[in-house]
């Protein structure tokens, strides 16, 4: 109690002198946001609420955070999936995290062949617009049909003038439907703070057809989260919004039941190294220059690499396993069976090859590494490009988990290189950065926001597939901290405050240099 009274004091304190010494006016007049009788209906005070955290969003920026579920092992999910919460009043949709194409769709409430029923033990839901009081169809004389043109096969039903869509993914599984409107909510860390339930309105589709691998019930999501570069993705969208930073950072871990962390925001890693995208690429394009087994660049030529006519390598969390031309496969392949033939015992099983082998793959296996232009190199353990098969007796069979891919010219680098490495796609530098990393462990995320750059060091709440969760300050020592550290900020121009586990920096903006012209 005694600290209460303190803390009160030194707030009665320092305001008149803030208010004085800044030329702020003396006397503020309130006026009363709620009736004196109280008779408010919740759902407008939520609505206000609402309407508060989106202003303040687009004022500041934020990270938002995504829970992740879901694992690289082909044997028993071969995907990785978050949660999102979409429509008023808001429903959960599983969806697969896709960085290899740009729009987000889920299941509709008049979808024909959509499953009922998904293998993952998760509650598949239907979006029904019917049902959300903030859901809008997208028409075609809407401005924002035009931004599923440059992602998708857009189109305009006569019969009802919606905007239309119809997509074919590479595993010859395809979707259609058409475009709508509604509000997307998530928890977003402004600051230091915690803003639960905070939500802005994206465009988004609604399935009516599935075909393929996606109408299977074994490994069934509600829809796909596409993480690409153009307008209609989310990322595009809520960056256009001044909401999120147009950046976004993921580390999907391997082992123990796979999940991770997936964050609109840059996850800060000392040893991050980045590499350039190709610009005017649909996809993640990157310059991969060779391949390196123990240290040895293999013998292929760079042109197997080009980017060219749909060809070249593409990032894509939407991929389970990685896929090299024969020109690169096969070196690749060969060099690694040389580097343990006198530890395992080489086989063949149903066209891939694999080793029989009694101890670690990490004593016997030679380290691997893909060279990108910018002098950046991803480093491959063992367990990176193989898979174990089965464990009999005291052996196991692993086998390349790379594949081959004849007469395309393309190199698709899916889920089993990925995993445990943070991944930062750098939207405004044009860049992608990556570094090892056990994807249990908490990391350091920053954005950058109109007020400065705001950083949150070893926060913790990014680990263990957790949402945000409230910092451990209790209100007074919290107000306290910002107060100060506002006091500083005037005088100072910077200022900065560590309390536990948390450091938050603010900076004024700087004035912008003139040019010589």
């Amino acid at each position: 109690m005694s600290a209460v009274r303190l803390t009160a004091a030194i707030l009665v304190y320092l305001l008149p002198l803030t208010v004085l010494s800044y030329g702020f006016p003396a006397a503020l007049k309130l006026e009363r946001a709620v009736p004196a009788n109280h008779e408010m209906e919740i759902s407008q005070l939520k609505a206000r609420d609402r309407a508060r955290h989106g202003r303040l969003l687009q004022s500041l920026g934020g990270v938002i955070d995504f829970p992740v579920d879901g694992t690289f092992d082909p044997f028993v999910v071969g995907l990785y999936y978050t949660k999102l919460r979409l429509g008023s009043p808001p429903r959960d949709f599983y969806v697969q995290i896709d960085t290899g194409s740009d729009v987000l769709w889920v299941s509709c409430a008049s979808c024909n062949g959509c499953p009922q029923t998904s293998g993952l033990q998760i509650q598949l839901n239907y979006f029904d617009p019917g049902s959300s009081v903030t859901a809008t169809p997208i028409s075609c004389s809407d401005q924002r049909c035009s931004w599923g043109i440059q992602s998708s096969d857009s189109g305009c039903s006569v019969q009802n003038n919606l905007c239309a869509y119809t997509f074919q993914y590479g595993d010859g599984s395809g979707t259609s439907g058409f475009y709508v409107s509604d509000v997307l909510q998530f928890d977003m860390i402004v600051g230091s703070s915690l803003v639960p339930n905070s939500t802005a309105q994206v465009v988004f589709g609604c399935s009516t057809s599935q075909t393929g691998d996606l109408v299977k019930s074994d490994r069934a999501v509600d829809g796909i989260f596409g993480f690409g570069q153009q307008g209609m993705s989310v990322i595009s969208q809520l960056a256009s919004q001044g909401v999120a930073p147009r950046v976004f950072s993921h580390c999907l871990k391997g082992e123990n039941g796979g999940g991770g962390i997936l964050v609109l925001g840059e996850i800060v890693a000392p040893n991050l190294v980045f590499t350039p995208l190709v610009p005017s690429q649909p996809h993640y394009n990157v310059n991969l220059l060779s391949i390196s087994v123990n240290g040895q660049a293999l013998p292929i030529n760079p042109s197997v690499f080009s980017t060219s006519n749909g060809q070249g390598t593409i990032i894509d969390t939407g991929t389970t396993l990685a896929y090299l031309s024969e020109e690169a496969y096969v070196p690749l392949v060969e060099a690694i069976t040389k580097a343990v033939s006198q530890s395992v015992r080489p086989v063949v099983s149903k066209g891939n090859q694999c080793y029989v082998i009694a101890s670690s793959v990490a004593e016997v296996f030679p380290p691997v590494s893909l060279n990108f232009a910018g002098g950046a190199s991803m480093f491959l353990n063992p367990q990176d490009y193989l898979i174990q098969q089965n464990n009999v007796g005291g052996t196991s069979v692993w086998c390349i988990g790379f594949q081959r891919i004849q007469n395309q010219g393309i190199t698709i680098l899916g889920d089993l290189v990925l995993k445990d490495k943070i991944f930062v796609y750098d939207l405004v530098g044009q860049r992608i950065g990556w570094a090892n990393y056990d994807c249990s462990m908490s990391v350091n995320v920053s954005a950058t926001s109109s007020s400065g750059r705001s950083e949150y060091v070893n926060a913790g709440q990014f680990s263990d597939n957790a949402a945000p969760q409230k910092p451990s300050l209790n209100m007074v020592g919290k107000t306290l901290m910002l107060l100060l550290m506002f006091l500083y900020t005037l005088l100072y121009g910077r200022g900065s405050v560590i309390c536990g586990r948390w450091r938050v920096i603010i900076s004024r903006p700087a004035k912008p240099r003139r040019r010589n012209v």
